[in-house]
């Protein structure tokens, strides 16, 4: 019963944190759209993206109230000649299999 409980608990967290995070960067988005923009379509463009900054930063904190942090992997290699091409800021000394 401790870990249902626990589970709401962590619901709870992930919910009232996603509700401040997108309220509050709308609204900066809108503070910052009614001082930057002139237009009214750049100023909701402003808020779309404070309300998506809002979104994904909640999404990043709920993901590791519930111990599963987003992860982002190198794609997987598929060809040799990919193996061959290497990148134009590493050194030549470095194996393109440590690149990523």
């Amino acid at each position: 019963m401790a870990e249902k409980t626990d589970v709401n608990a962590n619901w709870d967290a992930c919910l009232d944190l996603s509700v401040r995070r997108f309220v509050y960067s709308s609204l900066a988005g809108a503070f910052g759209g009614l001082l930057l923009f002139r237009s009214p379509v750049s100023r909701w463009a402003s808020v779309a993206f404070g309300a998506g900054v809002g979104i994904g930063s909640a999404y990043t904190d709920c993901s590791h109230i519930f111990g599963s942090p987003a992860k982002m992997e190198c794609p997987k290699k598929t060809s040799s000649a990919h193996e061959q091409l290497t990148p134009l800021n590493t050194p030549p000394n470095v194996p393109a299999s440590q690149v990523c």
